[in-house]
């Protein structure tokens, strides 16, 4: 059976530390319970290492960076073509300039063939107007779909003693 392939956008990183949101948190743990189980194969971008990287709390950055090499998470490298997708969704009103990078984190995701986008950005990400919207694009520029979900949609809910 085949390993569904995941891409890791920058909230999946943060929410592992948060107090302020006990469900958010709870379900992004249990997906990375589930990653390491190995029921997704893990990758994240250097976008998202990007702005992880703009963390002014140095234990938490840490903590974030140590997720990626704990849970063996391919880092996808930018490209030129990531980049003109992601323009692509810009220009197309999907993702706002001031956000462009959301639209990079959809682009890397898209380019590189992964089967899902997880996040917890439900302002420009998991969005159904974006969903829709970067569906219709991706099919005109020749891309597969990919789905965009939260945690909560993607782990796996079975009971655990």
């Amino acid at each position: 059976m085949r390993i569904p392939s995941i891409y890791l956008e920058t909230t999946i990183f943060n929410f592992p530390f948060v107090d302020d949101s006990p469900q958010y948190r709870a379900d992004t743990l249990r997906l990375f319970e589930d990653i390491k189980a190995g029921k997704f194969q893990p990758f994240t971008s250097d976008y998202v290492t990007r702005e992880l990287d703009a963390t002014k709390d140095a234990e938490k950055l840490a903590k974030m960076m140590d997720l990626i090499s704990d849970y063996n998470i391919i880092v996808l490298p930018a490209s030129a073509e990531i980049k003109r997708l992601a323009d692509i969704y810009v220009l197309a009103g999907i993702i706002p300039e001031k956000h462009d990078t959301d639209a990079l984190h959809i682009a890397a995701a898209t380019v590189s063939g992964l089967d899902y986008i997880v996040s917890l950005n439900f302002k420009h990400i998991v969005k159904h107007k974006t969903i829709i919207e970067t569906e219709i694009i991706n099919a005109r520029e020749g891309f597969k779909r990919v789905f965009i979900h939260s945690p909560a949609e993607v782990i796996d809910y079975e009971e655990r003693s």
